[in-house]
């Protein structure tokens, strides 16, 4: 009898580890900002673009006021590696004191597959070929359930890049991106919930995704 009263105890001890290691699927709350306002600039470099325009710089004091707002704490913050998403961020990033900014390469601009024939005749179909795989990749890694507690992510990048993330998370056809339009500086969410999962080449779940419309849209 006593000898059952301690394995009895120590499964008793041992249960709490084991649910412990076995977390359950969460909420995954993604914040996408476009980067500011811009002008071409023929002297920038060419791989990484020209800087913020003094509005743009404007646009996002107010996105990260914004931002700085909001009652959830970011566990993350990304942002392209071009340079008009990273002036967004640094200036974003005035109104988070005590953050950085991690560098995603996938979350940089390109022009992935459209509907439209003009766009496409303008486009190499390997480069084309190149975004689509390169935009599927953070779609891959980020719409997946939180592990063990919500998670809010931010991410500071592009239109085609939060196009391209709208369009897979409504679970509609990829090429119908170019039917939206994303104002500089916005802010789009999209939650994920803990039942979502894959099929091909999108994201599903029971019910259908609602990213929700931007607080504020600027061109």
């Amino acid at each position: 009898m006593r000898n059952l009263l301690l394995l009895f105890g120590l499964l008793l001890l041992i249960a709490p580890l084991h649910a412990a290691e076995v977390a359950v699927p969460a909420v995954r709350t993604i914040v996408l900002v476009r980067h500011g306002y811009y002008l071409p600039d023929a002297n920038a470099d060419p791989t990484l673009g020209p800087h913020l325009a003094p509005i743009g710089v404007a646009q996002a004091h107010l996105a990260g006021a914004r931002l700085a707002g909001l009652p959830t704490r970011f566990d993350a913050l990304y942002v392209s590696p071009i340079q008009r998403a990273r002036d967004t961020a640094a200036v974003i990033g005035e109104d988070l004191p005590g953050r950085h900014f991690e560098v995603v390469n996938d979350l940089a601009e390109c022009t992935p597959p459209t509907r439209r024939a003009a766009i496409m005749a303008q486009e190499k179909p390997a480069d084309m070929a190149a975004c689509k795989a390169q935009f599927y990749r953070p779609v891959a890694r980020y719409f997946t359930p939180a592990s063990g507690h919500e998670r809010t992510e931010l991410m500071v990048c592009h239109g085609n890049v939060i196009r391209n993330m709208v369009v897979r998370a409504l679970g509609v056809d990829p090429q119908a991106w170019l039917e939206m339009s994303v104002g500089n500086a916005s802010i789009t969410r999209i939650r994920v919930e803990a039942e979502w999962h894959v099929q091909g080449d999108l994201r599903r779940r029971r019910r259908s995704p609602s990213p929700e419309p931007a607080h504020r849209r600027q061109r």
